[in-house]
């Protein structure tokens, strides 16, 4: 009898709870992101910013390399994290023409520690 009674207070405990909390939306939109959203190496520029745009999306300052006042290359160092006691940082170049984002590579260069 306890349990008949049990399973009918559950059943009316649940029938109360409104629709609207049943359904939890995802996070970000009813769309999953997109894939080149999910990549690893996926970089907050965009072709056109100027240097000051592309310093705040990334979040780090830009260290002058070479080249004439709006055909510069900069380059800024990324923490992309890491394990344990060695954060890694990566050398992502910039280049600009005409004052304006133009392209960009990182370089990954060598482990000095596994040499």
């Amino acid at each position: 009898m306890k349990i008949i009674v049990a399973a009918i207070s559950l059943v009316i405990a649940c029938a109360s709870v409104p629709a609207g909390a049943q359904q939890i939306p995802p996070v970000g939109g009813p769309y999953p992101p997109t894939f080149t959203a999910t990549l690893s190496n996926n970089v907050p520029l965009a072709f056109g910013m100027d240097a000051e745009q592309a310093a705040r999306a990334l979040g780090t300052p830009l260290n002058y390399l070479s080249g004439r006042p709006g055909d510069e290359i900069y380059l800024t160092f990324r923490n992309i994290g890491g394990g344990g006691l060695f954060f890694k940082k990566d050398r992502l170049y910039l280049q600009f023409r005409k004052g304006r984002l133009a392209g960009w590579k990182g370089d990954w260069g060598h482990n000095w520690m596994w040499q």
